[in-house]
């Protein structure tokens, strides 16, 4: 990289640009205690010119107090007691002040500030503070602290950082901190370098998503039609890149919605295409599934991540006794009369709500997400995949595929498909059509518990939560062909994506309502939908 002319910087930044063995020379002669002692007592004067030199002494050094203590200053949450100068670290807590102290001492906590006074510092000591932090960061071994402290570079870039960075970057063997160095120097490069330098900035910068590239090219001012030329290029490739990202991000969220609905509907397919029940209780049997993993994480409470892993095996038992219990209790009454078992069920929607106000109140509930599943996957600097996102995707793969090998491999999921492909026929065959009935129907409950628990890590958890998701299962059961899993999955994942794609430009709610009208002009194209169940008799 080009060397840049700029401002004069401070004699410590020198030094720390020069080769190792001279920065140990220098360090060793330096680096006594009574040098350093004497920094940090020059701290509580006032000349702010002696403080200057005293926090270069103290960065040289590099203690281990120096980074708190540095960060604290910028923070004015540096102070000395009066008697005896020593450190403290200020933070408040309510209505006291705790005083942590930097070096070997009890920790202060009192209601006012008496007895400690801040270690006062100007906007220049500020300047050279924060330069001195990115030097220190910048050899840390951890690289996302060095990835920081070049980010918090390229906020304000400045020929000193350029320095700095210049001699980093020959030892740094991370990718994304070597990516964000080139930036930087590319950056400063284009504001302070020559028109070969700049043309090399251009260049560098066209392949950067970080938005200091994109804002230092919309305001460039090309002193050649050939730079302005070649920086307009770089715009457009940049935009490209960040709307295909966006796109992919987009994708994504359209997955993680998908998988939702994709878990709520394949329960309601398997209810549906074996029974021949519209149940509109489902919806409940998903909330009785977030309930389950709230009460499970005020039972473990300590151990977040393991009550979630708890609330799985337990929403799915839960809620499927719940769903045998309706279907002992009321739908096996009404089989042949789909009209009435819809207002039936119904009804039990209602009951199950007012039961759940009942026990829990009216208020929303929010449910923790444990800390494996906190933060996000950064892929680079405009895509960021959330993690509890990402677990859900996975979380509804492996439901699937665990309900298909249930379906293909169990007797249970062998009578389940005789009875839906021919009842009478299964029944002449010796199939207990009512047990396959209770147990398939409990069966497509506990997978609901199961979207309830999926559910809980993304929203409040309220008596009125599943209510969202009935009427977009039923589409995404009628979409993917009733009864039939595959379908189901592939609609879910369908129609998630749509909606997520439609929303930016259409808003949430008339994207709700164009998915509802395309399904409807898809249904009278193809009634059975996308992948129609085979074999059913009579085609009843």
């Amino acid at each position: 990289m080009t060397a840049i002319a700029g401002k004069p910087i401070s004699l410590l930044l020198l030094l720390f640009i020069f080769t190792t063995p001279l920065q140990q020379a220098f360090a060793s002669e330096t680096s006594d205690d009574n040098s350093l002692e004497n920094a940090w007592e020059t701290l509580t004067g006032k000349s702010y010119k002696k403080k200057a030199e005293a926090i270069e002494v103290i960065a040289l050094q590099n203690p281990p107090e120096a980074l708190p203590a540095m960060m604290a200053m910028l923070e004015s949450k540096l102070y000395y007691s009066k008697i005896g100068k020593v450190f403290y670290l200020l933070k408040e807590t309510g209505d006291n002040y705790e005083f942590t102290p930097l070096f070997d001492a009890e920790t202060v906590i009192q209601e006012n500030k008496q007895g400690f006074k801040k270690v006062k510092i100007n906007n220049r000591l500020r300047s050279l503070i924060r330069q001195l932090l990115a030097v220190i960061q910048l050899k840390h071994n951890d690289a996302d602290i060095r990835l920081a402290a070049v980010q918090e570079l390229l906020k304000k870039p400045e020929v000193e950082s350029a320095r700095l960075v210049e001699t980093a970057i020959e030892r740094e063997d991370d990718h994304r901190v070597i990516t964000a160095m080139q930036t930087l120097l590319a950056v400063i490069q284009l504001e302070n370098g020559d028109e070969a330098a700049q043309l090399s900035a251009i260049d560098t910068l066209s392949h950067s998503l970080n938005s200091s590239a994109m804002n230092v090219l919309t305001e460039y001012k090309a002193p050649t039609r050939e730079l302005h030329n070649k920086a307009q290029s770089a715009i457009k490739k940049i935009t490209d890149k960040r709307d295909l990202y966006a796109k992919a991000e987009t994708i994504f969220f359209g997955l993680s919605l998908g998988s939702v609905l994709a878990l709520s509907a394949i329960g309601l397919a398997i209810t549906f295409g074996v029974m021949g029940v519209i149940n509109m209780a489902h919806g409940e049997l998903m909330m009785i599934g977030a309930y389950t993993t709230y009460v499970i994480q005020l039972l473990i409470p300590n151990n977040i991540g393991v009550s979630i892993l708890v609330a799985i095996p337990a929403a799915f038992i839960v809620s499927g006794l719940v769903g045998i219990a309706i279907e002992r209790g009321v739908i096996r009454h009404l089989y042949g009369r789909p009209l009435e078992t819809l207002l039936a069920t119904f009804g039990v929607s209602l009951i199950l709500q007012q039961t759940v106000r009942s026990i829990f109140s009216p208020l929303n509930r929010s449910v923790e997400t444990p800390e494996w599943m906190s933060g996000a996957w950064q892929i680079n600097e405009v895509l960021s995949l959330t993690w509890n996102r990402l677990y859900i995707i996975l979380f509804c793969l492996a439901v699937f595929v665990a309900l298909i090998m249930v379906m293909k491999k169990t007797s249970l999921g062998l009578q389940v498909r005789a009875v839906s492909q021919n009842r009478t026929m299964a029944r002449a065959m010796g199939v207990r059509s009512q047990w396959v009935d209770a147990l398939t129907f409990g069966l497509g409950s506990g997978i609901a518990g199961l979207a309830g628990v999926a559910l809980s890590l993304l929203t409040n958890v309220g008596p009125n939560l599943g209510q969202a998701y009935i009427i977009d299962s039923f589409m995404v059961v009628v979409f993917g062909g009733v009864g039939n899993l595959w379908g189901t999955l592939v609609a879910g994942m369908s129609l998630g994506i749509i909606n997520k794609l439609m929303e930016p430009w259409a808003g949430a709610v008339l994207a709700k309502i164009l998915v509802l009208v395309f399904i409807i002009l898809f249904i009278q194209k193809r009634p059975k939908g996308l992948f129609p169940q085979r074999g059913r008799a009579a085609e009843d």
